[in-house]
């Protein structure tokens, strides 16, 4: 199926991750602590726990700092005990916003989210208000000039849900969430390597926002990404 342009997108949020590459750590510790917790500390049967590790990896963390995250999960060193919260809302235009957060705190984390939406021009809005508005899916983004064909074939093999061919050539893989690993195994092994990889909310229409309203929008962004206890960000704006 085809779709209009993402790459341009996908490659600004990049851009923008790297500049917080401070904080990337941070997120992932949690990250990996709560997925060894919640499936245990062998990537072999917690495929979450592996896309984390995966995620620490690209971000240079020192294996230590991993396995510390894992034993902290696990139980075999004291931890902090951290709570999954998603938030939802509104940035400009209507366009919707999902923020996912780990905390300590829930008193602390709700106030400091409503205050970052409130001060850049959103707001919060009810449970389940803007989450049908988006897909949970395994999304891999390849770039332009990459072997149509081949992908096509060897990812639809191993389980993918879609392949979607986009305007500016750049190729979107979706799969169901539990057959995520085996399609990005499978497409590595074939030398296919995805330059964006996750488990994702994956918009299902996109509000394109320009101007003004675009960099009101990323200010919005880039405050909530900022929080301590916020670990993904997930809108449907175009910018």
């Amino acid at each position: 199926m085809a779709g209009h342009s993402k790459w341009a997108n996908i490659q600004h949020r990049k851009g923008r991750q790297d500049e917080k590459r401070g904080k990337i750590w941070t997120k992932l510790i949690k990250e990996i602590t709560v997925a060894a917790k919640l499936g245990g500390g062998d990537i072999a049967t917690n495929p979450r726990l592996r896309l984390a590790i995966d995620k620490a990896k690209d971000a240079n963390m020192p294996n230590d700092n991993v396995q510390r995250a894992i034993q902290r999960g696990t139980g075999s060193l004291e931890g902090v005990n951290y709570e999954e919260i998603r938030y939802e809302g509104y940035g400009l235009n209507g366009a919707a916003i999902i923020v996912d957060c780990l905390t300590d705190n829930r008193t602390r984390t709700v106030a400091e989210v409503r205050h970052a939406f409130a001060k850049n021009g959103g707001n919060m809005g009810a449970e389940g208000s803007v989450a049908f508005m988006f897909k949970h899916c395994g999304q891999m983004l390849f770039a332009p000039g990459t072997n149509e064909d081949q992908l096509m074939e060897i990812a639809l093999d191993s389980g993918a849900e879609d392949v979607i061919t986009h305007d500016d050539g750049s190729l979107e893989v979706l799969t169901p969430v539990p057959d995520f690993s085996k399609v990005q195994d499978a497409l590595t092994q074939a030398g296919l390597k995805a330059e964006l990889a996750s488990v994702t909310m994956r918009p299902e229409t996109e509000t394109e926002l320009e101007g003004d309203q675009a960099e009101s929008m990323q200010k919005l962004l880039d405050a909530l990404e900022n929080l301590d206890d916020v670990q993904e960000v997930f809108t449907n704006a175009s910018l």
